[in-house]
């Protein structure tokens, strides 16, 4: 990204006016990426911004696709092409980072195969070392994004998460990852419902990647479809939440077209290679935060969030941030999603905390925002006459007490 581009792509995320999504897509995957994280920043930019930049989670899938054999050709291990009977040379989807299509092996089994996109392995490593030098200087003419937030951190998190997407064989250490705390907890907190794809290691490499083809629907499809009981995503929060808040490893990148519920009605997480790690202090923060909401202890939620300040809250006044969070949260328990989306007032909570309170989220804790905005996004598009706090309150006990969460 020349300076121009950068001055250009920082103005369309800093501007009050909304952001031109179809330009930042063309700009390619690094400015896609932190686009997408900028919009987890209230405190730099506003909620309505924010929320208008998280349309880019959607739009990652309609990227144009690149020549499959192209590129196998180029970046498939020894030994490749002769384990396959036939392999489909339309995709079955084109996203920001990877392209995949169907096969079928010589052994009769249906897999799916995913490549990086040249273009992205070749670019991206570069755009980032242009972007710090670029966002150095845009942060000493604009002491407000330095005063809120930290762009640098954000920036230095989606250069790390994303080149762990660039290497495909992280899709398997990170389902090995979830497939491993999942065995270690079954005795207290059992998660019979989900299941991790099968690789095939062999066929694989850091651009390429082989795994089975998971027959059913993912997420998307049921919500397009109509076909999601709330009973379902009931089930897929107590799984994903327990890694979120009980673990603090989890799914990085879980929204609806990287969960797929199979003929037997388990859910397969996809795209693994983006494993978060929270710090204990970060995710226990947020489930005590929730817990409190879901007992509608509005004072103690706010007062639990104190925790992630690195400052001295014996000098800072609080009176405001408290009143503030009253006026967020008043009546938040008995609204529905579509009257009072958590999406938005976390938005505005992430605000009030940083700017009242002196809170620093750091980047840590975003992936877990992003995930609930994920689960509120499912919920609104769905059953938008959910309460999904008060739906929550019994997976919230039961985090606590298998999981063994201390106060």
């Amino acid at each position: 990204m020349r300076f121009l581009t950068f001055v250009r792509f920082m103005r369309q995320i800093t501007r009050k006016k909304p952001a031109d999504l179809d330009w930042i897509q063309r700009q390619g995957l690094l400015a896609m990426k932190l686009a997408q994280i900028f919009a987890l920043r209230p405190d730099l930019l506003g909620v309505e911004k924010c929320r208008q930049l998280q349309k880019l989670y959607q739009r990652a899938s309609s990227l144009p696709s690149e020549d499959m054999m192209s590129n196998l050709k180029t970046n498939a291990p020894d030994g490749f092409f002769e384990a396959f009977e036939d392999i489909d040379s339309e995709p079955l989807a084109a996203a920001s980072v990877g392209q995949v299509h169907r096969g079928r092996l010589k052994t009769g089994e249906e897999v799916v195969i995913k490549f990086v996109k040249k273009a992205n392995a070749k670019s991206f490593t570069k755009e980032v070392i242009r972007m710090r030098r670029w966002l150095k200087i845009f942060m000493f003419i604009s002491p407000k994004l330095r005063k809120v937030g930290n762009p640098m951190a954000l920036l230095n998190h989606v250069a790390d998460y994303t080149l762990k997407e660039l290497d495909l064989r992280n899709e398997i250490i990170g389902a090995n990852t979830l497939s491993e705390i999942k065995e270690d907890v079954k005795e207290d907190f059992p998660m019979e419902l989900l299941r991790l794809p099968k690789y095939w290691p062999d066929l694989s490499n850091e651009k390429v990647l082989v795994s089975e083809f998971i027959e059913g629907i993912s997420l998307e499809e049921g919500i397009e479809s109509g076909s999601l009981e709330w009973e379902t995503l009931l089930q897929l929060f107590r799984i994903h939440g327990a890694y979120l808040f009980g673990v603090g490893t989890f799914h990085g990148d879980l929204h609806p077209g990287n969960c797929i519920i199979d003929k037997n009605d388990n859910f397969v997480f996809i795209d693994n290679g983006a494993i978060c790690h929270a710090p204990e202090h970060v995710n226990r923060t947020l489930f005590t935060f929730f817990e409190h909401l879901a007992n509608k202890e509005v004072d103690l939620a706010a007062k639990s969030l104190l925790n992630i300040t690195k400052a001295d809250t014996s000098k800072i006044n609080l009176k405001k941030y408290y009143s503030k969070m009253e006026e967020i949260y008043d009546g938040f328990n008995d609204k529905t999603v579509t009257e009072q989306s958590l999406t938005k007032v976390m938005m505005k909570t992430v605000r009030a905390a940083v700017e009242l309170a002196k809170a620093d989220f750091g980047e840590e804790a975003f992936p877990i925002i992003r995930a609930l905005m994920y689960l509120d996004g499912l919920v609104i598009r769905t059953h938008p006459d959910a309460k999904l706090i008060v739906s929550m309150k019994p997976y919230l006990r039961e985090f606590r007490e298998g999981l063994n969460i201390e106060n």
